[in-house]
């Protein structure tokens, strides 16, 4: 009888051990998340992109091309990469050529570069961070003048379809290479 009471003593003490760590975990994972800020960088370690990392910064960079990263505690723990566009591309080269235009066009007009911006890479090295770089770019792109769309030139990938689908984006067309999904604004 001793025996049992103390064994269900010791198996509630590790319960509620376990509840407080876990709680303890939780408190630290949404602590990071509302104290990250995104911001714009001017290069990234290539290296680290699971999606393109041949894409260099320069290409990153050119013809009106963004990167964004989140930051906290000096430290970048997720990051995107978008270009800037007037038609979906299909492909890497399509994207290329498709930022070029839109950058050229704006150089004669508003200085506004494309309509539809294209995140074609996102990585992360905290866990949420990937989420969360979506969630803060997608409130950014909502407020801004000229772009009216959010559309990811992803890898064929379920990885990729399922983050995709899981953050509220619709799938718009598989191709070849890649697939595309748009996150309504």
């Amino acid at each position: 009888m001793i025996k049992e009471k103390l064994f269900k003593v010791r198996a509630k003490a590790r319960i509620r051990k376990s509840k407080e760590e876990i709680n303890k975990n939780i408190k630290n994972f949404f602590a990071w998340i509302k104290g990250a800020e995104i911001i714009e960088l001017k290069e990234c370690d290539t290296n680290k992109d699971p999606v393109r990392p041949e894409l260099d910064n320069e290409f990153r960079t050119s013809y009106g091309r963004k990167i964004y990263g989140v930051k906290y505690k000096n430290e970048i723990h997720a990051v995107m990469c978008f270009a800037f566009t007037n038609k979906i591309p299909k492909s890497v080269h399509e994207l290329d050529l498709f930022s070029r235009d839109a950058f050229l066009q704006s150089a004669t007009r508003d200085q506004n570069v494309g309509k539809i911006a294209i995140a074609y890479t996102v990585w992360s090295n905290k866990r949420g961070g990937g989420k969360l770089i979506v969630k803060e770019v997608f409130k950014m792109i909502k407020k801004s003048n000229h772009l009216n769309r959010l559309v990811t030139l992803s890898p064929l990938t379920e990885m990729a379809r399922n983050f995709h689908l899981k953050n509220g984006a619709e799938e718009v067309s598989v191709n070849e290479e890649t697939q595309n999904f748009e996150y309504k604004l």
